[in-house]
Parts: structure tokens; sequence; C-alpha cells
């Protein structure tokens, strides 16, 4: 990885962290870099689950990615543990660096080593960059996702 570090994140990745979510016109609806409270409440919770792995890619002293993966033990498909990618951003400054592929890699990798026999994300409808990013590394868009709002 040369110079890129991808370790845990810590409460003064937060900042940093929350810049890259609000970084689009999704997030921008969703996030609000100017209070950070419930992000680091947020942080503390992820922090004390041992299957939560909230990580920054750190170049240059600087953070320039972040992730979320989660580890699920479940029942089916044998008894398969699983996992799932969540929130991947990319500092604007480093999009089609190859930095993406790198975080992406860095989870399959990790997932296999807690054990797991599946790895799974969810990308919104509108994101076809992203879509084409995830199926060039090797996912397929093989179930629709749903949710509810609460």
């Amino acid at each position: 990885m040369g110079d890129l570090e991808i370790r845990a994140a810590v409460a003064d990745d937060v900042q940093a962290i929350v810049t890259m979510l609000a970084d689009d016109a999704l997030g921008a609806q969703r996030e609000s870099p100017d209070d950070l409270t419930p992000y680091l409440a947020a942080l503390e919770r992820l922090s004390a689950d041992p299957n939560q792995h909230l990580v920054v890619a750190v170049r240059g002293g600087r953070v320039v990615g972040t992730l979320q993966l989660t580890i699920i033990p479940g029942l089916s498909r044998r008894g398969a543990t699983r996992s799932i990618v969540e929130g991947v951003r990319i500092h604007a400054n480093e999009r089609g660096s190859g930095l993406g592929t790198q975080l992406i890699e860095w989870a399959v990798d990790e997932s296999r080593n807690q054990g797991c026999q599946l790895v799974q994300l969810t990308s919104d409808k509108t994101r076809a960059d992203a879509h084409r990013f995830y199926e060039r590394l090797g996912f397929t868009a093989s179930h629709t996702g749903f949710k509810l709002q609460l």
C-alpha cells in the first residue's frame, strides 16, 4: 500500500470522516459536519463492539478514505458468517487513484480473516459509478435492497 495506512478510526478522525460523508448530493442531505456530538457518540458505540470496524485510510498524515465493516454471524447458508461494507467514502482529491480499490480489498481480506463466507454491501440506486466500481471488483448486483426510515 506504499504510503497508505488503513487503521481503526479514532475521535480525532471524526471531523474528516463526516466531511467525506457529507461531500456529495446524498450525503449533504443526511450529514451535519457542524455538530460532531452524535458522530462521536456513534464512534464510542462502534469502538466497544468487536464486530464493528470503522477504519480510515491515511496518506501523508491526512484521512483520505473511510469505510465501516460489520461482521455478522448467522444461521443461514449453513451457519455462515458474513460481512457488510457500509459508508465507503474517498476524499475528492483521491478519487480515481486506486484508493477505493485498496479499501475494498482491505475489507474483503479482513472479512476472510474474520471467517466470513460472504461480503455484501448496498449502494444507492443513483450511484451508477459506484455500481460499476463494485462490479469491476467482482461484486454482483444479485439482490434488491429495502430500507424503512424510522
